[in-house]
């Protein structure tokens, strides 16, 4: 019975048709070259025009490098893999989907009360880029840091239970099991009780966590729902675009976002690698609403809705924050700006005494590289905290064999013994930090949807700065001898294929 439970699994069958695709495609072509050997020299021709495309694009060059590399050791097949899955460039399905909501809603994305333009930090912290991006920045929120998605499970669920108009949910991860099943007999209730309810998975994420259409069990219960970039079966470049946000809003005056997906393990119910070690936030007042207008473009691109953006905008406002600001902002493959990598290289930058880094995978390119180098050089400390055990065997080699390069010039690598660290955070001179969804990896940076809250409020950069410390406290200190023994030949053939991964 479990033996056929198996086969019936959806990623076994997708897994299957998409291998009987690559035979069909192989056995064809070697047909194909047996009998008509111009072939053979199309095919090295159109693998030639891709490096040579490839060496004049504007690229990450690790990136290129890597493809490159795949090409030439298979030219035969490999121009024409590269044209199929290896672009980074969103399909036209999915642009073609989401640009024209990206465009109604930037009309109104920026509320009147944006202070980027007046603050003293605004270029120091590139609020005026954010701003231009359609990220407003607000002295009106308030902020709460969660160093567990256990401590901010039981604040989700208390404010969704006290939701009068609507509840807004988008998650990359969400699994049948205890966590979900509570916020789910909420939403079902809010529902009747007339709230609306709508309701955002990604259909990869979600694959081998939830049942094929799981989205019909949704909308019978009167929750509405988008399947986003639904998995089908075919070697395409548009199954890398994922939405990997995490965003709850209710009533436009309350938002959630952070590390943590609708899963068990996030909340430490379900033991999954060791301890989770994640980390949430939780904003209230006029910062809500740069994750609303995440939240509906995706939505509006999917369901076509004509809906007045003005009646979700925040309306209970708490007074201003003399503290500091916050300012939600995402990442799009579809916006040709690559805001994560662009955040996380000015904090880097504008560092003079720490940085301070959570991050569960760490494969970082070139710039990224240098960055930390030419940090360390006008000496600022720098401390970085990894998983102790891992969730991706592989990825976890390739972080690893970061360490040594940078190490080498004193950064300091640490590893959480109790588990798997899912945090993403930086924190800066104790003065400026963000938290969110994107990773230090190809992945979170280039391709998929994301979303991030940076801070300066005083009170919130404490706690951050806490857990910071008592996660160091829990963690295992790498020293350079065990670096070196990060970096064998394995590491290498990973590292050399790392932006693929």
């Amino acid at each position: 019975m479990k033996i056929f439970k198996i086969f019936l699994n959806r990623i076994f069958v997708f897994g299957f048709l998409i291998l009987i695709q690559i035979l069909w495609v192989f056995f064809i072509g070697r047909e194909l070259l047996e009998h008509y050997s111009w072939i053979h020299y199309l095919m090295r021709l159109i693998s030639l025009m891709v490096v040579l495309w490839l060496v004049n694009k504007d690229e990450n060059p690790s990136y290129k490098i890597s493809w490159i590399i795949v090409v030439l050791l298979f030219p035969m097949f490999g121009g024409l893999l590269y044209l199929l899955i290896g672009n980074k460039k969103p399909s036209h399905k999915i642009r073609r989907i989401l640009q024209p909501a990206l465009d109604e809603i930037s009309q109104v994305a920026i509320l009147e009360d944006d202070v980027s333009k007046t603050l003293t930090e605004s270029k120091q912290d590139a609020l005026h880029y954010l701003s231009d991006l359609g990220y407003g920045t607000y002295l009106r929120t308030k902020c709460r840091y969660y160093s567990l998605g256990d401590y901010c499970y039981g604040d989700l669920l208390k404010d969704i239970s006290q939701a009068k108009k609507y509840i807004f949910m988008e998650y990359f991860i969400v699994s049948e099991g205890l966590m979900f099943e509570n916020i789910l007999k909420i939403l079902a209730q809010k529902v009747q009780e007339g709230v609306e309810v709508r309701f955002i998975y990604d259909d990869v994420g979600s694959i081998t966590t939830l049942p094929y259409h799981f989205e019909k069990k949704l909308e019978q219960l009167g929750i509405q729902c988008v399947v986003f970039n639904p998995f089908i079966p075919l070697v395409s470049v548009a199954m890398n675009h994922r939405d990997h946000r995490k965003i709850c809003i209710i009533d436009g005056n309350i938002g959630y976002s952070g590390g943590f997906n609708l899963a068990d393990e996030y909340i430490n119910v379900k033991v999954r690698f060791g301890h989770w070690k994640d980390t949430g936030i939780r904003l209230e007042g006029q910062g809500v609403w740069n994750l609303t207008t995440m939240f509906l473009s995706t939505w509006n691109a999917y369901k076509h809705q004509d809906d007045d953006y003005t009646q979700y905008q925040p309306h209970q406002l708490p007074p201003i924050q003399q503290d500091g600001y916050v300012v939600a902002y995402g990442d799009s493959p579809v916006d040709h700006e690559e805001t994560g990598e662009n955040i996380y290289l000015n904090l880097i930058n504008q560092a003079q005494k720490e940085i301070l880094i959570m991050t569960p995978y760490f494969i970082i390119d070139e710039t990224m590289m240098k960055a930390f180098l030419l940090a360390r050089r006008k000496g600022v400390r720098i401390q970085i905290i990894t998983p102790g055990i891992p969730d991706k065997r592989n990825v976890y080699h390739v972080t690893r064999s970061y360490y040594y390069s940078l190490m080498k010039e004193g950064v300091e690598f640490y590893e959480y013994k109790p588990g798997f660290l899912h945090a993403k955070m930086v924190l800066c001179d104790q003065r400026i930090a963000t938290v969110g969804t994107i990773n230090f990896d190809y992945r979170s940076l280039y391709l998929h949807f994301e979303c991030n809250v940076m801070v300066t409020q005083k009170f919130v950069i404490k706690d951050i700065s806490k857990d910071f410390k008592e996660t160091l406290a829990l963690s295992q200190k790498v020293t350079l001898k065990d670096s070196r023994r990060f970096r064998g030949i394995y590491e290498a053939f990973l590292r050399l294929f790392a932006p693929l991964m």
